[in-house]
C-alpha cells in the first residue's frame, strides 16, 4: 500500500473518519482501504511526515494521494534544513560547505542577512527556493533536544551522542596555547592534565618560570569543553571563562602566564606549546596524525542525524561531505579535512625510534625485523581503526573510515597495491596474548569491510597482519596512551602488476 512498515499494521483494520477541516492534509492509499488525516510536518519529494493522533508517521508518497490545501508541490518541494550546535565549527564550516554543495549541483546559493548563518538555495531558471538553511549555535543539551523534538535536522557536535547517528564533518586538534613570550619549552600530557584539574598551579612545576598559571577555558556547557573533559575524565578548573575560541586565544596571547586548550583552527595570535607524552614521546598534531587519531587530542567534528528520515536535499548534502569539493572547503576553513592521505612508512623515523625505545623485553629482534621488512617500501594511509572501549564494535570515526575505504577500493585507488591491515596492541599483558589480540582486531576490520563492500572478492580484501605491542604510538603508562596504541592501521605495499586480484 506504500505506507511505511508498522503504519499498515495499525490502520489495516479500520478507517480513519476525522473530518479534513480540522487538519492540514488527508493521505488516501491508492489501493484504497486506508485514510490518514493529520498535520503535515514535511515532504522531501519521496516521503510525507504527518502528525496524527497515533503519533508521527512517515508515509511513502508513491502509495498515497494527498488531499487538502496544505499538500505540497510534488515537483520541487522546498527543504527546510535547520542546524544547531557548536558555534565555532558551525560558523567556520557550514557557509562554505553549503555554497560548494549548491555550486556542485548547478544551483544558486544566496546568503541571507542576519547575525547567524542563513541561506537559500534556488533553482537558477525559475528562482524558486529549493532549500532554506539556517544555523543557530546552542549548547549541547539544547541542540540534542532540538534534534530529538524535530526542531532541528542536523547538529554540529564534537561528540557522538545516542540515539543519534553521526556523519563525520572534519577534524580539529586540541592544542595547549600560551602567549608568544612565555618561555616554557614544552608540556607533557600528564603535566597538562594536572594543570587542567587544578593540581598544578605554577609554571615552575612544568619547566617554566616561578609564576602562577592563569588557566583560561570555554564555558563548561560548550561542546568543545565537554569533549575535552571527556578526554580528561574530569572538569577543568579554569580561572577565566570565555564564550568562544577567538576571544580566548586573544586573551591568552596578551597574558604571558596564561594557558588554554583550543582547537588548532582557533590558535589566533597565541603560541602552540609543544606536547609530549609522559614517556617523552613528542606528540605532533600533523594532518596525518590527526586524521589517524594518533594525536591524543584529535577532535572529530560530526553532524548528528536524527532517527527519522531527513529531507532529500539534507540527505544529499550529507553524501556531498565525502567528496573532494567538500574536503577542500574544510581545509580552507583551517580544519583538517577527511580525505585519505598517505605517507611513506620509512619517512616516519620517529615511529621507528619509538618502536626500538619502547620495545619491552618480550619484543625480540626478529619481531622488529618482521615489522621493518613489511614497512620498507610501504605507505601508510591515514584511515586507522579503533574500537569502543571494552568492545569489538568500531567507534564512530572508524565506521566512517570503513565506508571511505570501501569507496576508495571501488574507485580502483589501490589497483597496483596490496592492502595490509596491521593490528597493534598496548603493552599490558603477555606479549603472545597481545600478538593474538592484534591479529584478531585486524581480522575484525577485514570482516567489517566485507560487510560494507560485499562485492569484493576474497582475494581483494586486505591482508591481515598483527604485531602486538611492537610499534607504540605513546606511553603505556596512561589510559590515553594505551588507547592510542590499540589500533589497526592500513598499509599499502606495491604489487608491481596491474592485474586485478581474483579468487583463483
Amino acid at each position: 500500500m506504500g505506507l511505511k512498515a508498522g503504519c499498515a499494521a495499525v490502520f489495516a483494520a479500520f478507517l480513519i473518519t476525522w473530518t479534513a477541516a480540522a487538519q492540514d492534509v488527508t493521505l488516501v492509499a491508492r489501493e484504497g482501504g486506508i485514510v490518514l488525516t493529520g498535520s503535515l510536518q514535511g515532504f522531501d519529494g519521496e516521503f510525507y511526515r504527518i502528525q496524527t493522533s497515533y503519533g508521527m508517521l512517515t508515509v511513502d508518497g508513491q502509495g498515497v494521494i494527498c488531499e487538502g490545501p496544505a499538500c505540497p508541490d510534488l515537483i520541487a518541494p522546498k527543504a527546510v534544513i535547520r542546524l544547531t550546535g557548536a558555534p565555532d565549527a558551525g560558523k567556520a564550516l557550514l557557509p562554505g560547505l553549503f555554497r560548494a554543495f549548491a555550486v556542485k549541483r548547478g544551483l544558486v546559493f544566496q546568503l541571507q542577512d542576519g547575525p547567524e548563518f542563513a541561506a537559500l538555495i534556488l533553482d537558477p531558471e525559475t528562482d524558486k527556493v529549493l532549500a532554506e538553511i539556517s544555523f543557530v549555535p546552542e549548547a549541547p543539551d539544547v541542540s540534542a533536544e532540538a534534534l530529538a523534538s524535530g526542531r532541528a535536522e542536523l547538529v554540529v557536535a564534537a561528540r557522538p551522542e545516542k540515539p543519534f547517528g553521526t556523519r563525520a564533518l572534519a577534524f580539529d586538534a586540541l592544542v595547549p596555547v600560551v602567549a608568544p613570550d612565555n618561555p616554557t619549552p614544552e608540556i607533557s600530557t600528564a603535566e597538562l592534565a594536572q594543570v587542567l584539574s587544578g593540581e598544578v598551579k605554577n609554571w615552575a612545576v612544568v619547566g617554566g618560570p616561578d609564576m602562577p598559571i592563569v588557566l583560561h577555558a570555554l564555558r563548561p556547557d560548550t561542546d568543545l569543553q565537554r569533549a575535552l573533559s571527556d578526554r580528561l575524565g574530569s572538569g577543568i578548573v579554569a580561572d577565566v571563562l570565555h564564550p568562544d575560541l577567538a576571544s580566548m586565544a586573544d586573551a591568552v596571547a596578551k597574558d604571558p602566564w596564561a594557558l588554554a586548550i583550543t582547537g588548532r583552527a582557533g590558535v589566533g595570535a597565541a603560541r602552540v606549546l609543544p606536547l609530549t607524552d609522559s614517556c617523552g614521546f613528542p606528540l605532533l598534531p600533523s594532518a596525518l596524525a590527526v586524521k589517524a587519531e594518533d594525536y591524543p587530542l584529535a577532535l572529530p567534528i560530526f553532524l548528528l542525524t536524527p532517527p527519522r528520515r531527513l529531507p532529500l536535499m539534507a540527505r544529499e548534502f550529507l553524501e556531498f561531505l565525502a567528496t573532494p569539493a567538500a574536503q577542500a572547503v574544510v581545509a580552507q576553513a583551517g580544519y583538517v579535512d577527511r580525505s585519505a592521505s598517505r605517507q611513506p612508512m620509512t619517512a616516519d623515523g620517529l615511529r621507528l625510534i619509538n618502536a626500538i625505545q619502547g620495545a619491552g623485553d618480550d619484543i625480540t629482534l626478529a619481531d622488529l625485523k618482521r615489522l621493518v621488512n613489511l614497512m620498507d617500501g610501504a605507505d601508510r594511509l591515514s584511515l586507522t581503526f579503533r574500537f569502543e572501549d571494552g568492545s569489538s564494535t568500531l567507534d564512530a570515526q572508524s565506521q566512517d573510515n570503513l565506508a571511505d575505504l570501501a569507496r576508495l577500493i571501488a574507485s580502483g585507488q589501490f589497483r597496483n597495491e596490496e592492502m595490509v591491515l596491521a593490528g597493534f596492541s598496548d603493552g599490558s599483558g603477555a606479549a603472545d596474548a597481545n600478538l593474538a589480540l592484534s591479529i584478531e582486531r585486524a581480522a575484525r576490520v577485514a570482516q567489517e569491510l566485507s560487510v560494507v563492500a560485499p562485492d569484493l572478492v576474497a582475494a581483494a580484501l586486505p591482508r591481515v597482519e598483527g604485531f602486538g605491542e611492537a610499534l607504540p604510538m605513546a606511553c603505556d603508562e596512561t589510559p590515553a596512551g594505551r588507547h592510542l596504541n590499540r589500533r589497526v592501521e592500513l598499509w599499502l605495499v606495491p604489487r608491481f602488476t596491474d592485474t586485478p586480484p581474483s579468487e583463483n
